[in-house]
């Protein structure tokens, strides 16, 4: 191995795998692809797609993603199962030679007694038939022992060495339940290149989740000791508290390299407008004092400060904004703007819409550009994000009108189109919000929950678009919704709506679903590394 390979990390983004998996946080089919290629032009070393024996759903994305993205190694996880194997296979089969199967097994003592109920030999024997079996459809076969962290040292050794010994290229050490910290797990890592005979001739991965705040300090502390791979996601997104921060992870290796000295081939210019991406298109908010990509990340209000970042950067900053693509929000078109200049302006961004998307798209850019002076990049994002909506709505809004006031009870009139058909009702309720989703309800005969309310400005200004991102309860059922516009009250209705004809939709799904089918369907509930 080379001195550069040596102090090369490989970055693992499994934003679409694990990151999905954050309570609110789904994404539909186009969505997942459009994440998918800006990680593409982030130069991402590996994409986990997805759990293809998941669901239909899950197969479909990662088949997609191995299909359209060129560029990284496509990844799908499965169990040392011969069914999630088979169906994983054929999932990232398009992506060819860049084809991944990762498997996983739990080894740790509680896992063997309470979930698996197997010995430590038999434990070996399905980790090393699950790899083997693997090996059969892809050469590039990954093994991650989950709760690794928790795993007695000498027994996560002799699994290491038996998966390695069977084929496995790579090898993960995953802190599933974030149960380690930074000293003790960089030791770990340290442990097994002590004591595992091969290591040294694949790539140890460590994929480290957040419930002590210690996800990126025990990636770090692994890569110190010897890991050459980080599993991450965009903005820490991830199973309860969330993963490995990418953002985080990669700045700090660049930014204290004096340490470190280890590179990663992340184009960190693209981080800023991946981490918004992903923001916008799953509805979770990017707290604003979060590292790397928070509003408050390069922002100085103490007067000390101020005067020493005027005088020399370097004083108060450790990084340089445009590091991270953040290069302030310029204005980019204008409602004088031809159709031309609005295509290939997404294009730079990177969205591929159809003529017909395309077409809608800029009818709502020439709507918006009547209300605001200025359009910018996240503005487009948000109307672009508006045509990825799934499934094709069944309601669409027509009319909405509010009356509210210190000394007026709220009011909403609304009205709804479907196909041909138009509906009008109005309803009071304790706000102008809260008036227009109940009369939502009244015209669609729907009684939905409101769980979740979010409201963020996606641009600067009093005329910011404001986006909108809901969580709502149908019966048993959560649906994740959200919009943008200029009004916030039309917002929060286009973002309820959105949620009422996703689940009339998988209510009528459900209806033409026969039962064998409804039972093949179900998803797959597993604790995963």
């Amino acid at each position: 191995m080379t001195k550069k390979a040596k102090n090369r990390v490989v970055i693992f983004d499994t934003t679409l795998r694990d990151g999905e998996q954050c309570p609110g946080a789904s994404m539909g089919m186009r969505e997942k692809l459009e994440v998918a290629r800006q990680l593409a032009r982030l130069k991402v070393d590996i994409i986990e797609a997805g759990f293809p024996v998941a669901s239909p759903g899950d197969f479909e994305a990662v088949h997609a993603v191995a299909e359209q993205i060129k560029g990284p190694i496509i990844a799908g996880l499965a169990r040392c199962l011969e069914k999630d194997i088979v169906r994983a296979a054929e999932a990232v089969a398009p992506a060819g030679e860049r084809g991944r199967i990762h498997v996983f097994l739990a080894t740790s003592a509680i896992h063997r007694q309470y979930k698996l109920r197997k010995a430590k030999e038999e434990i070996i024997k399905q980790a090393v038939a699950g790899v083997e079996m693997a090996k059969r459809y892809v050469s590039d076969v990954q093994f991650s022992p989950e709760d690794a962290s928790r795993t007695e040292p000498e027994f996560l050794a002799d699994v290491c060495r038996a998966v390695i010994d069977a084929g496995a290229t790579t090898v993960n050490i995953p802190d599933t339940v974030g149960y380690a910290v930074p000293e003790q797990f960089g030791a770990l890592i340290g442990y097994l290149h002590e004591h595992v005979a091969g290591i040294d001739q694949v790539t140890v991965h460590v994929h480290c989740h957040n419930d002590l705040g210690l996800a990126v300090a025990n990636s770090l502390a692994a890569v110190k000791n010897g890991a050459r791979g980080i599993e991450c996601t965009l903005n820490g997104l991830g199973e309860r508290a969330g993963n490995c921060s990418l953002e985080e992870a990669v700045m700090a290796m660049r930014t204290r390299k004096d340490f470190y000295n280890l590179t990663t081939g992340i184009k960190t210019q693209e981080i800023f407008r991946a981490s918004r991406l992903v923001s916008q298109l799953t509805g979770m908010l990017v707290q604003r004092n979060k590292a790397i990509v928070g509003a408050n990340a390069f922002a100085h209000e103490s007067g000390i400060h101020q005067d020493g970042t005027l005088k020399e950067r370097s004083t108060y900053e450790i990084m340089k904004p445009e590091d991270v693509g953040i290069s302030g929000t310029e204005l980019v078109l204008g409602k004088h703007s031809g159709r031309h200049a609005f295509a290939n302006h997404l294009h730079k961004l990177g969205f591929r819409l159809s003529d017909a998307e395309m077409a809608q798209a800029f009818e709502a850019f020439i709507e918006l550009a009547d209300k605001k002076k200025s359009i910018y990049d996240d503005d487009l994002v948000a109307i672009v994000q508006q045509q990825m909506t799934e499934p094709p709505p069944v309601y669409t809004l027509d009319y909405l009108h509010v009356s509210t006031g210190s000394d007026t009870v709220p009011t909403a009139t609304v009205r709804l189109k479907r196909n041909d058909e138009v509906m009008q009702d109005a309803a009071c309720g304790d706000g102008p919000v809260d008036a227009a989703l109940k009369t939502i309800d009244r015209i669609c005969e729907l009684q939905g929950r409101l769980e979740d309310f979010s409201l963020q400005a996606i641009t600067k200004g009093k005329d910011a678009l404001g986006e909108v991102s809901l969580r709502v309860t149908f019966g048993d059922k959560i649906i994740n919704g959200k919009a943008s516009s200029t009004d916030i009250v039309e917002a929060a209705a286009r973002a309820y709506l959105n949620c009422v004809n996703r689940h009339i939709v998988d209510q009528q799904a459900g209806d033409e679903t026969p039962k064998k089918t409804k039972k093949k369907s179900k998803r797959v509930k597993t604790p995963q590394p």
